[in-house]
């Protein structure tokens, strides 16, 4: 088969690796890639949002399959495109990607099936919003309705902080379009969950699960990032709430989107809180997670191809084979351009990675690289790279990653230096308990 990888992520290089890998891929293409991934595939120099291009593109190279990484594309609607085109597509259409692209839509969908959330409210008026503010107090969460590059989220302590988040977005002065309309809801605690699930429009696969550090700097502190590392499996996910996952969030969710008739096709990723001993949804993405996705790509021990490719034709429940996992654990340190997620500078040198990709259990995946005019390595973007590491047990994981980030040379590149180190959880008094592993 040959195939075409939408994105440029570390995400994007961990599949592109593991779909190299299968028997069936004959050709892989990239588009746009990055500088890592060209050890597995052929680069496109095609924007993830030039929709007609990467059309184009398929149908010149007779492309099978298209995987599609980020949600920018699947909620711009890149797989309809495609569909109308004869192309077999991995990812969910415009319609169903209103699951990530519209926080409104998806709580409006748990409400009428019952799927446990935040209680909440929508607004786009900020008189309204004032009101729901001002009844439920504070500390709220507030959230832009629309894709906001992960950073359309603002926990509010207090009703003012509350008001003044929901009036920027609402002004247009935030997040633009996004923001124009804003989800309100209740402020949760608990340890926090990423569950992954494939679906292709009736049966849902699960996957594994994960744990993300948002904070940009050690003990949990500093601005909220994209993700400055990641875990799997979930210390805090047992299998018995894996299982309430799959019959109480999962399953309601797909049955309700294809009664609403958009089936949802594609990797579900749920973000969970685990709230007095049971999972409540924060929210849905609706593709793999970065850098979740690269701790997973570590365990998985199916042929990934076939695994996609079953979900795009609508057959996951003829897999002839269970999906495995390595009983092992995957961590993955990001390390990213000094000042991330703040203003930060482009194009220092990274040197090394060849002496750390050779570490057994160890794999390097790029996100923001290219190469200069030299042939050197350079940081083009804030997260840069996902050092990911497997290991028996967590601390194990933990020490292999770090003992790879010695050997890389960046001096303008920094990491957290507590990944998998501290987890909170909360035992069955509900007091919170801190692990050090």
């Amino acid at each position: 088969m040959k195939i075409l990888l939408i994105g440029s992520g570390a995400r994007e290089h961990a599949l592109a690796w593991r779909l190299a890998q299968s028997e069936r891929c004959t050709a892989l293409y990239c588009a746009p890639g990055n500088a890592g991934m060209e050890e597995c595939a052929e680069r496109v120099p095609i924007a993830t949002e030039d929709i007609p291009a990467l059309v184009n593109f398929t149908k010149e190279k007779a492309i099978d399959l298209v995987v599609i990484g980020p949600e920018g594309p699947l909620v711009a609607g890149l797989t309809d495109r495609l569909q109308q085109a004869g192309i077999k597509v991995f990812g969910p259409t415009a319609a169903a990607a209103r699951l990530e692209g519209s926080k409104a839509f998806m709580k409006d969908l748990c409400r009428r099936y019952k799927v446990p959330t935040a209680a909440y409210g929508c607004f786009s008026d900020i008189g309204a919003a004032r009101t729901f503010i001002a009844q439920h107090g504070a500390p709220l969460v507030v959230k832009a309705d629309g894709l906001a590059a992960g950073k359309g989220v603002v926990i509010a302590g207090t009703t003012q902080e509350a008001e003044e988040a929901a009036s920027e977005m609402l002004s247009g002065r935030a997040f633009g379009a996004a923001g124009r309309t804003v989800v309100i809801e209740e402020f949760l605690e608990g340890p926090e969950v990423s569950y992954f699930a494939l679906a292709d429009g009736r049966t849902v696969l699960p996957l594994a699960s994960a744990q993300d550090y948002k904070r940009a700097g050690d003990g949990n502190a500093g601005p909220n990032t994209g993700g400055m590392g990641a875990i799997s499996p979930a210390p805090a996910l047992s299998p018995e709430l894996a299982r309430m996952v799959d019959e109480e969030i999962l399953k309601p969710v797909i049955a309700g989107m294809a009664k609403e008739g958009c089936p949802f096709t594609g990797v579900l990723f749920a973000g969970l809180m685990i709230v007095k001993g049971r999972p409540v949804l924060l929210e849905f993405n609706v593709r793999f997670g970065d850098p979740e996705c690269q701790t997973l790509m570590m365990r998985l021990e199916n042929d990934l191809l076939e695994v996609l490719v079953a979900c795009a034709e609508g057959r996951l429940g003829d897999l002839k084979e269970d999906i495995h996992w390595k009983q092992e654990t995957a961590l993955c340190v990001v390390m990213a351009a000094r000042g991330y997620p703040g203003p930060h500078a482009r194009g220092s040198v990274i040197g090394d990675l060849a002496a750390a990709d050779s570490l057994p259990g160890v794999k390097v995946f790029h996100a923001g690289t290219e190469r200069d005019e030299q042939g050197r390595l350079t940081a083009t973007g804030g997260r840069t790279l996902g050092v990911t590491a497997r290991g028996t047990s967590a601390e194990e994981a933990r020490k292999t990653a770090y003992e790879a980030i010695e050997h890389i040379s960046w001096p303008g590149g920094f990491c957290r230096g507590d990944i998998g180190h501290i987890f909170e959880i909360y035992g069955k008094n509900e007091d919170k308990i801190s692990i050090s592993f």
